[in-house]
């Protein structure tokens, strides 16, 4: 071995051994470079410092060291290795003289690439060559942005490996373990649906992933060409495996019903610590991260602790079983941490205290949820015999009460027959009583239709019968002038004196007169005639004998059949305003629709009058207009209107607003039922004091 300079007296690590490792705790040599700058030629005979016996361990530091190992072969193979089981470190850099001038230099680390590293494998290995019987000093420069904790161990190349297989082995059987729990639990959550074991397989999720980060198989498996989310995911994992954690224990232990809402909101505090703690470490400020994730976890380890012993002591069984759990993934977490500050000595058992931890957690939560399953059922089963037997006094109960029953249906059943007799004989009546009504309606749509008959048909007979006398008295003159001259023609007089007799006469009798009068009571006659005619007409179309027959019909027709019946109504005061469509036949009831009209035009030549009186002014107004479905009927008036009560109760059987014995209130019902009868509409717009108007609309053919 060449003398080093600078070189203390420490004992060298010596391999004897070939199927052994050897923990490197004794013989560490070290320098702390503050600003990064130092350089293998600066540091190879430098003054070290000697680490005391323990796991080189300088915490979170913001500098890079340096350490010198000495070791020495005494086995029978010259390849070595030193492995650094610390695979969350950013950078480490391995320096090896090779002879008296030569040097083998690699980096590799958390920074780099998976890819660049000499040994696939989890952990950092630097293969060492040292020829047997002979010794040799190994050079590391080491940095980090977590706490820098260097538990290196030494061996020949097989037992390193071997070493290795067993890790893998180990954490093989623990991802296997991990994910036939979250599987297991996966499918009774299929079966119960119960909203605790999803959060249960998130916690685990996010168990599992910190533990394959923080082992570095994330590295090495998920994410090799990722340096920057391989640093990253030290950070980001164990907020996501906490939050996880504590949504699990807030559902499992129902801890809105068992602790004060105070305190089960004191968890979302916890939450903003993990987040502010997340966002730091996408900032890159990985400082801040660990210490607020420090700060958090041992917050957070004691809260759930607490939370569970108060659940506990309430009586509440599950959380006795998440007590178990946490307890015993905190002794793992504490042993793991007391190994690292040389509280502990670094061995199998304290290197894999954690991830064991957390899988005896993960298994007794199991055996808590599925005992979870055993409490719901007991529930169900004391809720079911609660049920029971509350049916089987409700049973109780209905029996007693069905003798009461029996009688008391047996008494209403008597007082209902003879209510209900009485009720047929009030419906008899009543039907009576509606039968009338409608009868007297029509007999008062009769007599007004008769007397509007009489007074129209009246007015051209009396124009007949006073001109009849005076034709009657001027026939007569006629037949005494035939007389005169057949005596004039047979006299002896000369035909002279026949003419001068003759035109005597003619002035006698005022011939000339005459002739005009007997025109013009002839003529007279005549119109009256044509006006009864026209009346008859009139009264044939509105009465229409078929009206049960589905027809078609002109609707102008109607209407103006309508206004000859109610002419009399008008009474030479009323105007009557006409615009009538080129209508086409629509398919109807014709007598139906024309008793509509009547009573609509009644109606308003009523309000009219009510407004008017005799006097003139009011105006009747009737439109028609058709589109491609539809005839549209619009009759107006400017009498007195009607408030908002009148028009909701206008179609109501019996509503009217007129005096004792000048309605029956049947005729705007009857006229809603007509139109509805139709598959038609009847709108009304009206305002009090100016007016009212019908708006019906009849489709053009019957569906």
């Amino acid at each position: 071995m060449s003398v080093v300079a600078g070189a203390q007296n420490v004992p060298p690590i010596t391999i004897s051994d070939p199927d052994k490792n050897y923990l490197v705790t004794t013989g560490v040599e070290y320098i702390e470079d503050k600003t990064h700058s130092l350089t293998y030629k600066d540091v190879v005979n430098a003054h070290y410092e000697v680490w005391p016996k323990g796991i080189p361990n300088f915490a979170t530091t913001s500098s890079a060291y340096w350490l010198r190992i000495r070791l020495r072969n005494e086995s029978s193979t010259g390849k070595l290795m030193l492995r650094l089981s610390a695979p969350t470190t950013d950078s480490v850099f391995f320096y090896e003289p090779i002879g008296d001038s030569g040097l083998k230099a690699h980096s590799t680390g958390a920074a780099f690439p998976f890819g660049y590293r000499e040994k696939i494998s989890s952990d950092l290995i630097f293969p060492v060559s040292v020829t047997p019987g002979t010794e040799k000093y190994v050079y590391l420069k080491a940095s980090s942005t977590s706490p820098l904790l260097l538990p290196l161990s030494t061996g020949t190349n097989i037992a390193i490996s071997d070493s290795d297989k067993y890790k893998d082995i180990f954490w093989g059987m623990y991802m296997g373990l991990m994910l036939a729990m979250l599987l297991y639990n996966f499918f009774v959550y299929l079966t119960t649906r119960d909203a605790s074991y999803l959060f249960y397989i998130g916690y685990v999720l996010a168990v599992i992933l910190a533990q394959i980060t923080l082992s570095g198989y994330g590295f090495q498996l998920l994410w090799p060409k990722s340096p920057w989310f391989s640093i990253a995911s030290t950070y980001l994992t164990p907020p996501l495996a906490g939050i996880t954690g504590m949504e699990f224990l807030r559902h499992f232990l129902r801890t809105r019903e068992h602790i004060p809402r105070a305190a089960d909101r004191g968890f979302f505090i916890l939450y903003i610590l993990y987040g502010i703690a997340i966002v730091a470490a996408l900032a890159g400020k990985y400082t801040i991260t660990y210490n607020v994730i420090d700060m958090t976890a041992s917050l957070v380890s004691i809260y759930m602790l607490v939370v569970a012993i108060v659940i506990w002591r309430k009586g509440y069984r599950p959380a006795g079983f998440f007590l178990v759990a946490w307890v015993a993934f905190l002794i793992g977490v504490f042993i793991f941490v007391f190994k690292n500050f040389n509280i502990l000595p670094y061995n199998i058992f304290t290197a894999y205290t954690m991830p064991v931890g957390s899988a005896m957690e993960v298994i007794l939560l199991s055996f808590a949820l599925a005992d979870r399953i055993n409490i719901l059922k007991k529930e169900k089963e004391k809720h079911q015999a609660e049920a029971i037997a509350a049916l089987e006094e409700n049973e109780k109960i209905i029996r007693e009460q069905n003798v009461v029953l029996e009688q008391k249906v047996t008494e209403r059943t008597y007082e209902l027959k003879r209510s209900n007799d009485d009720l047929n004989k009030a419906l008899t009546d009543l039907k009576e009583a509606e039968t009338q009504l409608v009868e007297s309606e029509k007999m008062a749509s009769l007599g007004q239709l008769t007397a509007g008959i009489a007074h129209e048909i009246n007015n051209p007979i009396n124009f007949v019968t006073s001109n009849v006398k005076p034709l009657n008295r001027d026939v007569l003159i006629l037949l005494d002038t035939v007389k005169e001259l057949e005596q004039i023609a047979t006299s002896d007089m000369s035909a002279g004196e026949k003419a001068k007799a003759i035109e005597n006469y003619k002035t006698d009798i005022d011939y000339e007169y005459l002739q005009i009068e007997i025109d013009q009571l002839l003529n007279g006659i005549g119109e009256g005639a044509s006006r009864t005619a026209e009346i008859v007409k009139g009264l044939r179309i509105f009465s229409r004998l078929d009206e049960d027959d589905l027809k078609k019909a002109d609707i102008n027709e109607g209407l103006n059949s309508t206004l000859i019946i109610t002419n009399n109504m008008l009474n030479n005061t009323i105007a009557v305003a006409k615009s009538y469509a080129n209508l086409p036949l629509i398919e109807c009831y014709p007598g139906k629709l024309n008793q509509v009209f009547l009573n609509m035009i009644s109606n308003a030549v009523y309000a009219i009058r009510k407004k008017y009186g005799e006097a003139e002014g009011g105006v009747l107004s009737i439109t028609t207009t058709f589109d491609e479905s539809n005839v549209h009927i619009t009759i107006g008036d400017n009498g007195t209107g009607m408030d908002e009560n009148t028009k909701k109760r206008l179609f109501e059987p019996f509503f009217t607003t007129k005096d004792v014995g000048e309605g029956t209130g049947l005729g705007m019902s009857i006229a809603y039922n007509t139109i509805n009868k139709h598959h038609g509409q009847i709108n009304i717009n009206s305002e009090l004091g100016r007016g009212t108007e019908f708006i019906i609309t009849l489709p053009l053919i019957q569906k």
